[in-house]
């Protein structure tokens, strides 16, 4: 259960990381109000999770997670410039976020 709720909360991250770029210093209400609640649930499900997870394995999935999920959604809104380095190096982020899953 905690791997489940740990991979949530990585694609909160990326909700709020993203929200948090829109609102613009929070002079947005819209983005500001989806920001909110989603890195408080985000927060919520690192902490659940790492009762149960290493503190250093749990945060490097919920970092790769979002991090990885926010670059993804920049790029296919065209926010981002793509490229196939880009796509490399995320795919090896992926790629390490899975290995430590599997050496649990």
């Amino acid at each position: 259960m905690a791997w489940i709720v740990l991979v949530i909360s990585g694609v909160l991250e990326a909700v709020w990381a993203t929200a948090l770029g829109k609102s613009e210093g929070f002079s947005k209400l819209g983005p500001t109000l989806v920001f909110i609640p989603s890195i408080l649930a985000s927060m919520a499900g690192l902490a659940y999770a790492m009762r149960d997870l290493p503190t250093g394995t749990a945060y490097a999935v919920w970092v790769g997670i979002g991090a990885s999920l926010t670059v993804v959604y920049a790029m296919v809104t065209g926010a981002e410039a793509s490229s196939l380095l880009k796509v490399v190096f995320l795919a090896m982020i992926v790629g390490g976020v899975v290995g430590l899953k599997l050496s649990h």
